[in-house]
Parts: C-alpha cells; sequence; structure tokens
C-alpha cells in the first residue's frame, strides 16, 4: 500500500513558505483536520514555528451565533482554522491596521487578528466585510523545523496566495482542486486521487 501512496508524490516545486503562501495537502494526506486543505500561511519562522488558517472547511457556525450584536446581520460562516486552540476565535482580513488597530501584517495586503471590538463596530455601523474578513475557529500549528520537514516529504506543496480570493467563502473540494491548478501541470493528477482511496 505505500508504494500504491508514492505514485501521487513528486519532488517539492522548491517554493519557501513564508507568510502569505498557501500549504496544499498532497492528495493521500489522511489527516482528519488536514485532508485536502488549503492552509494560509500566516506565521512562518524555522527557529519558531509556523502558524495558519485553513481556508476551505467550514464549521457549521456561524459567527452571528456567536456574537448576539450581530444576529440580524447577513450569515458570516467560521472556518476551522485547525486543530490548535478550538475553542478562540480568529480573523484573518484585508482592512488594515487604520480600520482594525493591533493587526499584525500577513504581507501588503493581508492582516491577521486586530482589536474584534472595533472590527464589530465597523460590521454594525454598516460596512459590508464580504471577501474581506474570514472568521476561524482554532488554528494550524508546527514546531521549529517541523513544517519544513513535511514539505520536503511532500506532504504539502508551498503556492502563492491570491490576496483577494483567499477571504472568498471557499467549498472544501473546489478550493483544494483550483488550488493544485495554480501549481502547474506537473501537479494537475492529484486531482484524480480518489478522495478515500482505500474504500475503492
Amino acid at each position: 500500500m505505500a508504494r500504491n501512496r508514492n505514485i501521487f508524490k513528486i519532488k517539492t516545486n522548491h517554493l519557501s513558505p513564508r507568510p502569505g503562501r498557501l500549504l496544499i495537502a498532497e492528495p493521500m494526506l489522511g489527516d482528519h483536520f488536514f485532508q485536502r486543505s488549503v492552509v494560509l500561511l500566516v506565521q512562518h519562522s524555522g527557529d519558531i514555528g509556523s502558524l495558519g488558517f485553513i481556508l476551505n472547511k467550514k464549521t457549521g457556525f456561524l459567527l452571528n451565533e456567536v456574537i448576539p450584536e450581530l444576529k440580524e446581520l447577513p450569515d458570516m460562516d467560521i472556518y476551522l482554522g485547525g486543530p490548535m486552540a478550538p475553542d478562540h476565535l480568529f480573523f484573518v482580513h484585508s482592512l488594515g491596521d487604520l480600520i482594525i488597530p493591533d493587526t499584525q501584517p500577513i504581507n501588503e495586503h493581508l492582516y491577521f487578528g486586530g482589536n474584534f471590538e472595533a472590527l464589530k463596530t465597523y460590521i454594525l455601523a454598516g460596512y459590508d466585510i464580504t471577501d474581506k474578513v474570514k472568521f476561524f475557529m482554532g488554528y494550524a500549528g508546527w514546531d521549529k523545523h517541523q513544517l519544513s520537514r513535511e514539505i520536503q516529504s511532500n506532504s504539502w506543496a508551498v503556492g502563492h496566495s491570491d490576496d483577494e480570493y483567499v477571504l472568498r467563502n471557499h467549498e472544501e473540494d473546489a478550493y483544494w482542486k483550483s488550488s493544485v491548478n495554480k501549481l502547474g501541470e506537473g501537479y494537475k493528477f492529484w486531482k484524480h486521487c480518489p478522495k478515500e482511496p482505500f474504500l475503492n
């Protein structure tokens, strides 16, 4: 069975992980959280570790259910960010530090966290946050050098992100497949691997 798994392994594309880039799970990665996942890297340091959020797995919960003041507003999905701190709410956005104080830049266009009361005030003032803010329960974390080892073993392919696109409302398989497409021709056969290969 291990030999069959290897037919879906490819050599790394040598794109270095860094904040703002994507981690695309190889198709045989069977972890409950990370199967067919696309992760936005928010922090990365070989000496400290890495932090990111899974972009394409919804929890089934809405922010409107968690924050009573937002109950009457349009639905705002909460995504499963990862297995760490599953009872904590996080958010990534493109609003910048002028609107959301204390935020941390990921790259030129994306930001992580910040003053949630300021964000709530912004939403209640009637501003549309569609495709501008994405909410997560939990996060994905790696100890120092752990992510590099996983990339070297080809558990993940590193890809470029479209900064506006990552904040959109994504369905699990569709976003994984579109992210695989952007990796290039050498990866497209990944899409033909069954999601549950051992059940076939």
